[in-house]
């Protein structure tokens, strides 16, 4: 008896949208960086030191071969970033408020070393879940704000590449979000001026690229 042709299956290819990729940028360095918890007040410009991390930022993201948008909060710091990057992909630059920083409320202005006295701020770093800012955010809602800012993105740009300029906390917590690690957690993140954190997007869930990514080439970021 002749013994039937083995058949071979080829692999199945995934299904579902190709992927869309969110570049997460930190604005440069200011005057107070790292003194004043500055949040949303208006006038604080990117200090020189700061100017010139946007311009670096801005030819690592011209190395790669496709950009489809770039996106900043509207804050002088964070539009100041991105002109640079915008500038270089020949791109202009979108406000979305969705990507603001957090509302510190009445913390707003004052100096990081009196803030570290307060009782609050142990609560802050060790429990943020189940903190609100005097007369402003929770970070819970600050984390539902950039998470549905970026779904607006995404959902924008699908399959594409965007850049989208931003602070510290609010990327943090979309990190933190990204990697399913409770909000609790996100403190442990770090997010440097000008650093770039690379999220893709696609139908089987998000899968974090880069975090904090200071130096280097970004052209080969991509799922493995």
């Amino acid at each position: 008896m002749a013994a039937s042709p083995s058949t071979s299956k080829k692999p199945s290819k995934p299904s579902g949208p190709p992927a869309t990729l969110l570049l997460l940028v930190r604005h440069g360095q200011t005057p107070t960086t790292g003194k004043i918890l500055p949040g949303r007040a208006p006038g604080l410009h990117l200090a020189d030191t700061g100017n010139e991390q946007a311009r670096n930022a801005a030819a690592r993201l011209a190395e790669l071969q496709h950009v489809d948008a770039v996106y900043a909060s509207p804050l002088e710091r964070t539009r100041e970033t991105a002109a640079p990057i915008g500038k270089a992909l020949k791109l202009p630059v979108k406000a979305d408020r969705g990507l603001l920083e957090a509302d510190f409320g009445d913390w707003t202005g004052k100096e990081l070393k009196d803030l570290m006295k307060l009782p609050e701020w142990s609560t802050v770093q060790r429990a943020p879940s189940t903190f609100r800012f005097p007369g402003g955010e929770s970070f819970l809602e600050m984390q539902s704000r950039i998470v549905g800012a970026l779904d607006r993105l995404r959902e924008r740009h699908p399959g594409g590449v965007v850049v989208a300029v931003s602070h510290a906390d609010p990327i943090k917590a979309a990190v933190a979000h990204a990697m399913g690690t409770h909000l609790d957690l996100f403190q442990r993140i770090v997010i440097s001026p000008c650093s770039v954190t690379a999220i893709a997007y696609h139908a089987g869930g998000p899968v974090v690229l880069t975090v904090n990514s200071t130096g280097g080439s970004l052209a080969d970021l991509r799922p493995s």
